[in-house]
């Protein structure tokens, strides 16, 4: 199983792609997604997820089109082929 990471704008420029990251091995989950781009894409990592382990406020983490914090959060389960859609959040007045 493969799983990619789709990057905004903002982290483009952080990985030689430019836009996506193809994760390698099988993670199961977003946790582990998250836990294979920090041993290859380490600054990366820092920009999506806090010293603690979790993700950043301003970050929102989409599995398909479903924001991870409205089901399991980390744990939610990464299907086949699972495209992992980081997009920071919007706000404003």
């Amino acid at each position: 199983m493969s799983v990619s990471v789709v990057l905004p704008d903002q982290l483009r420029g952080l990985v030689p792609d430019g836009s996506n990251v193809c994760l390698p091995g099988d993670p199961g989950t977003v946790r582990e997604a998250l836990e294979t781009l920090r041993r290859h894409h380490l600054e990366v990592y820092h920009r999506i997820v806090t010293e603690q382990g979790e993700v950043r406020p301003h970050v929102n983490l989409f599995v398909g089109r479903e924001n991870i914090r409205w089901h399991e959060g980390l744990e939610t389960r990464l299907p086949e082929g699972a495209e992992l859609v980081v997009l920071p959040a919007v706000s404003g007045g």
